[in-house]
């Protein structure tokens, strides 16, 4: 397969597109259906602990911990042992895994043996499975299409997700609404198990690098201090930690709100995700253009998250409107930088600590969400649910801090 070139581009050049690779091809289309998943999943998992095992607010925070966990137990050998194997392999062991997880819960609640241990288990050890999952993907990228594609190549595979994110959350939160959350559960088991098979339509999967007898543990400093020593990197998973920090303390307690405070409809709140979804695919869109305009830095420095601070304001009527509004903008940024902020992640990173680069700030992003999930719990028991969305959003509107005092606010062009 003829790899696109790997010198950089500024931000305003034309960058070859990576949709003239037929591996690409594949891995956005094996990526659609395990998004669809994951979205459906994230909907009806907390929806069936509330509606089945009449879960409280800890146990759902607890549920949301959870399921982020796993990168925090596993997070950075994970990244060691990809950049030790084929990925392809990676990618499909994965799949299969939460395909056969989630499909156990649909097959307990018929059965009328499901608990919440059994939704704990599986909830940790599909994180488990997400660990490989996602840091091999982002790992294949530059392998696949080279790094000069790699910001249309991140802005397709966001906007992707953005559109998973609609279609996914809405869909699960209609089938939640219209059948049950089980058998929407169902259906993300069947998409996990569509991705897998997919997947094994990638022809030039990369082998992995010649066996290296460095100790895993030496393996893992070396990408820790990579991201941690480096201002740029160090700036960006700041950021995004923060972010996902705030966001998971907002995003765990909506179905409470929803459900139980505002006696909402789960389609209700799966269209309120959605809106969430639709500001990523906005800022998934508009990354490109508008850091050629403004320069590559100012486009990651400058923020929405702001709006934020209008989510905590939700309630019936016009104020669901307006939380919704709030949390669009919000989303279009956070949309924005995954884009430009990913792509330069990966430009920053020799291919041979890739899956390392990826493993940490999947470690710090997703221990982010973890830790975010179990304080919204907690605060929530403690205080009062709107306290906990007043402080989620608090640190959503910070998270663009780092970045403003690093070296990214100067950078003109991309990669």
């Amino acid at each position: 397969m003829t790899h696109a070139t790997e010198t950089g581009t500024g931000s305003g050049t034309t960058d070859p597109s990576p949709w003239r690779t037929k591996d690409f091809r594949t891995l956005f289309s094996a990526t659609t259906l395990s998004q669809l998943g994951t979205n459906t999943g994230h909907v009806a998992v907390p929806l069936l602990a509330l509606t089945a095992l009449d879960a409280t607010a800890g146990q759902v925070g607890a549920l949301a911990a959870l399921s982020t966990t796993a990168f925090l137990l596993i997070g950075l050998p994970a990244g060691a042992w990809v950049d030790r194997l084929r990925t392809r392999r990676v990618l499909i062991a994965a799949d299969l895994a939460r395909a056969a997880l989630f499909a156990s819960l649909p097959l307990a609640w018929w059965l009328d043996v499901l608990t919440l241990g059994q939704l704990y288990a599986v909830v940790l050890f599909g994180g488990c499975a997400t660990v490989f999952s996602e840091v091999g993907a982002q790992s294949v990228l530059p392998r696949l299409i080279g790094r000069a594609g790699l910001v249309r190549a991140n802005a397709a595979i966001v906007t992707l997700m953005a559109v998973a994110n609609i279609a996914g959350r809405g869909a699960g939160g209609a089938l939640v609404a219209a059948l049950s959350a089980p058998f929407a559960l169902a259906f993300a088991s069947a998409a996990y198990l569509a991705s897998a098979l997919r997947l094994t339509r990638i022809d030039a999967a990369p082998a992995p690098p010649a066996a290296d007898r460095t100790p895993l543990r030496a393996q893992i400093r070396e990408g820790l201090r990579h991201v941690l020593g480096h201002p740029e990197l160090r700036a960006l998973a700041l950021n995004a930690s923060l972010s996902n920090l705030g966001g998971a303390v907002i995003n765990t307690m909506l179905p409470v709100l929803f459900v139980r405070e505002l006696g909402l409809s789960p389609a209700a709140l799966g269209l309120f995700w959605a809106a969430g979804g639709m500001g990523l695919l906005l800022g998934a869109r508009l990354a490109r253009p508008f850091a050629a305009r403004v320069g590559y830095g100012r486009a990651l420095v400058l923020s929405l998250t702001p709006a934020t601070l209008l989510v905590p304001l939700l309630d019936r009527g016009v104020w669901l409107w307006v939380a919704g509004a709030g949390w669009l903008l919000a989303m279009m940024k956070i949309g924005s930088n995954n884009v430009l902020g990913v792509s330069l992640r990966q430009h920053l990173t020799p291919h041979a600590l890739l899956g390392r680069m990826n493993a940490t700030f999947r470690f710090m992003l997703t221990g982010a969400l973890a830790l975010g999930a179990a304080l919204s719990g907690l605060l929530t028991d403690l205080t009062t649910l709107h306290t906990t969305l007043w402080t989620g959003a608090t640190i959503m509107s910070l998270a663009w801090l780092p970045l403003s005092l690093s070296p990214v606010r100067g950078r003109v062009e991309g990669v």
